[in-house]
Parts: structure tokens; C-alpha cells; sequence
């Protein structure tokens, strides 16, 4: 056995399977910069690619990817405040507060190093996984997996701040708009607006997680006219982050186990899962949410050692433990892999190049970020004017990459712009989200386990107990640490007439369950079953709210600042709340009307010529820079722009076409 563990590992550093390691590695770190791709959607990309590899060469470049994807997303979610894919999207939550105070660097720091642990970690779980993971995997049931996925619902308590009330609504209405779509249980349609099928599948989680984080900080950020940063990148943060990743070692030791567990059953959310624990658990809680690194160690160790844990059943059952597994999986039957027990006998020598090129990937993967991301933080001092149009671009382009139809668009923008006043008024995005991650698991292990156990089958089932127990503690410590925790929201309203419009969006949040709950009662039992309870526990959450809200305008936790910034700027702000959401109608206006490529060399124009004082020769070369970036992408990972009415008229060169 050490000798083949030998022969493995120096079968990739020694021979041409070390570069394509590398190759995989940088291909991943690109993916992971560039939002809303995030593994899966580079693993697709790829697979074309290894057709025809040798064995242990594709699966080099496949693991490289695999493995840092989650690592390189960390730069934009710390930097910019816009997850570079579905692993870090916790990360924002207290990353991008500490890049707002000049703690980029310390932040990067600490994630890169608890990444790299949480990633070796799994490579060593995967290592023991060979012999032990199979009485594991199998006592984990449908209704263990129902339990341990509600266990990510419990974390709302947490993530809703002083008001627990919006926490549920936010949750709920997350739940709705994931209910849009076909039903898991039939396949009949729900909430298809009109003869819009692109809703058939569903509204689509890159766009949504995109248009949830980060339109509303652009727009925070552009209404400011300043900087990310308040004050330069400080220098000397690395060490910093390297010392708080150690003094929190038993905190990444916990998330990194966490990340393998949730990894190695196909229910998601490592990362919010691991931030939720690290709520918890940890002392002082008061910083959560405005830039405490603690909140940024535990998703990245969970997030990367996620990966471990999914490529266990992946190899050992071949079941993909996750969407990019699953793509990997396929990657090795092209291969001429077949995953299995075999890999425990048969193909154990490939099953330990996973192992190793999964360890190294990490490594390399860490040891490359934390070389380039010096640079990369001082954007954070950058007057963020200059940085909007980009950042919009690169906004607009990877949700369009979701299913490259128009739809991802206008969920990008609707959403988006629902978001900013989510925002405003203290309903938590964190909530929202982890809604619509978890609600088509929850739904379709709810039916499955009625349909599976009776009550007397699930409580002879010793683990459905202990996964009780662990339900209970989390609400109990949930409920217990909420007021402690920032989320959403500036200060609590001091009169009725700042409330009109937190009253007004409350009702439009309730006409929205109403028309779900209208949708829902025409379709069979099991399709309307859930979104249904769904809808009216978040209706009677609204109207309970609504009560609060005109019987103690000043003064409660349900009543957060309500001015829009319609008729006044609010202090700290240069422009109204609804301007910068009037530009980016613009750019979506641009877009079908000519075109994704030409609607923004005009949006880039016009808006900097107008909100900056570059000169010409300055915006001229920004939008080249932009054209350039951009066509390289879509040429060398085959990516699409969307095109407009103009496109359908005329032949146009590419990438104007």
C-alpha cells in the first residue's frame, strides 16, 4: 500500500501529469474570478477537453479545477462584495465589511489559509473514506438527509439579525420563487407567468445569487461616490490573517469535518452551513456580519474540504455528492473509468492520484492566490465609479451564463432590484438565500420520506434522534445569539411617514404569496402541498409584521429605516436610491435593443463621461480593455453574449454579433 501511495505521488510531481495539474489549477482560479460560473459550469467546460487525455492526465486537469475553484471565488466575494460562485457566497457576509475597512488583505489571508486546510483536509477524509466511508454513507436515509437539511433552515434564527420575523418572511420568500417551476414530485408547472416557459426550470441560482449580493452593493457603493475601501489596503494584513486562521484552528478543524459531511450527501450549502456553526459557537458574536474574520474562516475551510467529501460517493458508489461531481463523473466514464467499488481494488492507483492531485491542488492552488492577490486588493482604494461599469459587464455576462437566454437577465435585474430594497428595509439576503438553495431538497425529501417511513420507522431510527437533538440546539442557540448579529438594515425608523414604504413593499410581498397560494390550489396534492404552507406562513409572518410596523413605527426591530431616497439623499450618500437602478435599466434596455457588446461600449461612454471625471482618452481605452477581457472569455471558454433586436436585422462581426 505505501509503495503504490509512493509510486502515485511521484507519478504526478515527476512526469507531464504535474502540468496538467497546474493547467487545471489556473483554469480553475480564472472560473472562480469570474462570477456566477463557479465549478460546475467550468467543469462542463472542460470535459470536452479531456476526451482522448490519458488516465491519470485527465484527471490531474479535472481535480485542479475541481479543487480551487472554491479558492479563487474568494477574491471577488472579499474584494468587490460579489460571490464568485455558489462556495462563497457566505464569504461575503464579513468578507467584504473587512475590505470596506481596509482589511482586504487580512481577509484574503485568512481565507487562502483556511481554504488550504479545509482542502487538504478532504483529501485526507477521501484517503480514509477508501476504507470506512461505506457504513457512514449508507446510514445516512431519506429522512436523515430531510433532518440534516433542515438543519440549514434552523440557521435563519441566526441570520436574521434583531428581528427574527423578517428572517422567516426572507426565508419564505426565497422558498416561493425556488417553487417556481416544474413540481419535483409531478412535473406540473407552477407560477408560469403567461406562456414564459423559461420559468419551466425554474429561476436559475447563479443569476439569483448574483442579482441577491451583488447589485445591491453596486449600487450602495456608486450612491457613496467613494472608494470599496475607506482607508488604503494594509500591507501587513497577510501575517494577520495567517495568525487568526491559527488562533481559530479548532474552528476550521470543525467547519473543514462539516464541509466533508454536508460534501459527501447531496444536499449543498456547505458554506452557510459552516458560517451558521461559527455564529454559534463563537465568542464575541457582535461582529458578525460587519466584518469579522471568523465569518470568513469557517465557509472557506467548509467549502474546500466540500469537495473531499463529495468525490467519497462519487468514487466509492459512483453517486455524485454534488452538480460538479456529477460532471466529473462523467468526465471519468470518458475516460474509461468506471467508478465504483472497483476503485477500491481495480483502479486504486487512479483513486490515489485523485487523492494527491486533490492535496497539491490545494497547495498550489493557495500558494498562487496568495502571490497574485496583493495586487489585487489594492482595487479596494480604486474610486469606485471606475469599477461600476466593469463590474456590471462582468455581472450581466455570467448570468447570462446561467442558460444563455434572455431570462437570466430579467431575473437578474427584477431580483436585483427586489433585493436593494430588502436591504433597506433589514429583511435578510443571507435568509432569502438559504430558502432558495434548500427548498427543492426539503421538498422532495419531504415527499419522499412520507412515502418511505411511518412514524414508527423513523423512530427506531437511532441517527433521525440525534439529528433532533441537533436541530433543537441550533434554533435554541439561534434564537439566543440573533440580536448580536448584524445583518441588514442602517437605523430604526423614527416616524409613520418613513414607513410608507416598508409598508408598501410588505403588501407587494403579500400579493405575491396570495397569487402562489391561487397558482398552487389548481395544480394535485403533491404539487401544492408545499408551496402552499410556504406561502401562508410567510403571509401571516407579513401581516404579523405589518401590525408591528403601524402600531410602533420608532423604536422595534421590525421597523428598520424605510427611506427610499426618492425625495432626499439619506446622510452618507450622494445620489437617490432609485437613480443608479434607473442606469442599470438602461444597460438592460441597450441590450435588447442592440445588443450586449454594443450596449455596453455606450453604457461605458455615457456613464463615465457623465458620473466620472475621466478624460476621453481614459474612457476609450476602459471600454478596450473591457471589449478585450470580455471577447477573450467568451472565445476561450466558448461563452455566448446576449443579442438584441438588432442582431435579428443585421449580420454584424463578431463579437458584436
Amino acid at each position: 500500500m505505501l509503495e503504490l501511495i509512493a509510486t502515485t505521488l511521484g507519478s504526478i510531481l515527476f512526469g507531464k501529469t504535474l502540468f496538467y495539474l497546474l493547467l487545471g489549477v489556473f483554469l480553475g482560479l480564472v472560473i472562480g474570478v469570474l462570477p456566477s460560473l463557479g465549478t460546475t459550469a467550468g467543469m462542463a467546460l472542460l470535459i470536452p477537453f479531456v476526451y482522448g487525455m490519458e488516465m491519470k492526465d485527465g484527471i490531474a486537469v479535472m481535480v485542479g479545477l475541481l479543487a480551487v475553484v472554491p479558492t479563487g471565488d474568494t477574491v471577488m466575494s472579499v474584494l468587490i462584495g460579489i460571490p464568485g460562485g455558489g462556495s462563497s457566497q457566505a464569504t461575503v457576509l464579513d468578507g467584504f465589511p473587512m475590505a470596506k475597512k481596509g482589511e482586504a488583505a487580512r481577509a484574503l489571508s485568512a481565507a487562502y489559509a483556511s481554504s488550504l486546510i479545509g482542502g487538504v483536509f478532504g483529501a485526507v477524509v477521501l484517503t480514509g473514506a477508501i476504507v470506512i466511508a461505506r457504513p457512514l454513507v449508507l446510514a445516512f436515509g431519506t429522512g436523515e438527509l430531510l433532518l440534516l437539511t433542515i438543519l440549514g433552515i434552523t440557521m435563519v434564527s441566526v441570520l436574521s439579525g434583531a428581528s427574527l420575523l423578517k428572517g422567516l418572511i426572507s426565508c419564505g420568500i426565497g422558498m416561493m420563487l425556488a417553487s417556481i417551476g416544474s413540481s419535483p414530485a409531478t412535473g406540473q408547472f407552477r407560477m408560469i407567468v403567461g406562456n414564459w416557459f423559461y420559468l419551466g426550470d425554474g429561476l436559475p441560482l447563479a443569476a439569483v445569487a448574483l442579482a441577491v449580493f451583488a447589485v445591491p452593493e453596486v449600487i450602495d457603493l456608486l450612491r457613496r461616490g467613494q472608494a470599496i475601501s475607506d482607508r488604503p489596503p494594509i500591507g501587513g494584513g497577510w501575517l494577520t490573517g495567517l495568525i487568526d486562521t491559527w488562533k481559530n484552528r479548532w474552528l476550521v478543524f470543525r467547519c473543514s469535518i462539516l464541509g466533508c459531511i454536508i460534501g459527501a450527501l447531496p444536499i449543498g450549502g456547505a458554506d452557510w452551513f459552516a458560517y451558521g456553526h461559527a455564529v454559534q459557537t463563537c465568542k464575541p458574536r457582535e461582529n458578525f456580519g460587519k466584518g469579522d474574520v471568523r465569518g470568513v474562516i469557517a465557509p472557506e475551510a467548509a467549502n474546500n474540504a466540500n469537495t473531499g467529501g463529495a468525490l467519497v460517493p462519487t468514487l466509492i458508489f459512483g453517486i455524485p455528492g454534488s452538480s460538479s461531481t456529477a460532471v466529473f463523473l462523467g468526465g471519468l466514464i470518458l475516460l474509461g473509468v468506471k467508478p465504483g467499488p472497483s476503485m477500491v481494488d481495480t483502479y486504486l492507483g487512479l483513486t490515489y492520484t485523485v487523492i494527491w492531485s486533490l492535496a497539491l491542488a490545494n497547495v498550489v492552488g493557495a500558494g498562487i492566490c496568495f502571490m497574485i492577490s496583493g495586487a489585487m486588493a489594492k482595487v479596494t482604494a480604486i474610486r469606485f465609479v471606475y469599477m461600476a461599469p466593469f463590474l456590471l459587464a462582468v455581472i450581466f455576462f455570467g448570468a447570462f451564463q446561467s442558460s444563455r437566454q434572455w431570462g437570466d437577465l430579467v431575473v437578474l435585474f427584477l431580483v436585483g432590484v427586489f433585493a436593494v430594497y430588502m436591504k433597506r428595509f433589514g429583511f435578510s439576503r443571507p435568509a432569502f438565500l438559504i430558502g432558495f438553495v434548500l427548498q427543492e431538497h426539503i421538498e422532495i425529501l419531504l415527499y419522499q420520506v412520507v412515502q418511505i417511513y411511518t412514524l414508527e420507522d423513523l423512530a427506531a431510527r437511532p441517527l433521525i434522534w440525534v439529528l433532533l437533538i441537533l436541530n433543537v440546539l441550533s434554533l435554541v442557540f439561534g434564537l439566543r445569539n440573533r440580536p448580536n448579529i448584524a445583518v441588514e438594515g442602517t437605523s430604526l425608523a423614527t416616524s409613520r411617514s418613513q414607513v410608507a414604504p416598508q409598508v408598501i413593499f410588505s403588501v407587494l410581498v403579500m400579493l405575491m404569496a396570495v397569487y402562489c397560494i391561487i397558482d398552487a390550489s389548481r395544480l394535485s396534492m403533491l404539487s401544492k402541498v408545499f408551496p402552499i404552507i410556504v406561502s401562508a406562513i410567510t403571509f401571516i409572518c407579513l401581516a404579523l409584521g405589518l401590525n408591528i410596523l403601524l402600531r410602533h413605527p420608532a423604536g422595534h426591530a421590525f421597523a428598520f429605516d424605510s427611506e427610499l431616497g426618492w425625495r432626499e439623499r439619506e446622510e452618507g450618500y450622494q445620489t437617490s436610491l432609485l437613480y443608479y437602478v434607473y442606469w442599470i435599466a438602461g444597460l438592460m434596455l441597450g441590450i435588447y435593443l442592440v445588443g450586449f457588446v454594443l450596449a455596453l461600449v455606450l453604457f461605458f461612454v455615457v456613464f463615465l463621461r457623465t458620473r466620472s471625471d475621466a478624460s476621453w482618452w481614459a474612457i476609450v481605452l476602459m471600454t478596450a480593455s473591457m471589449l478585450a477581457v470580455l471577447s477573450a472569455f467568451s472565445y476561450f471558454l466558448v461563452l455566448e453574449f446576449p443579442s438584441g433586436l438588432l442582431q435579428k436585422v443585421l449580420t454584424l462581426p463578431w463579437p458584436f454579433e
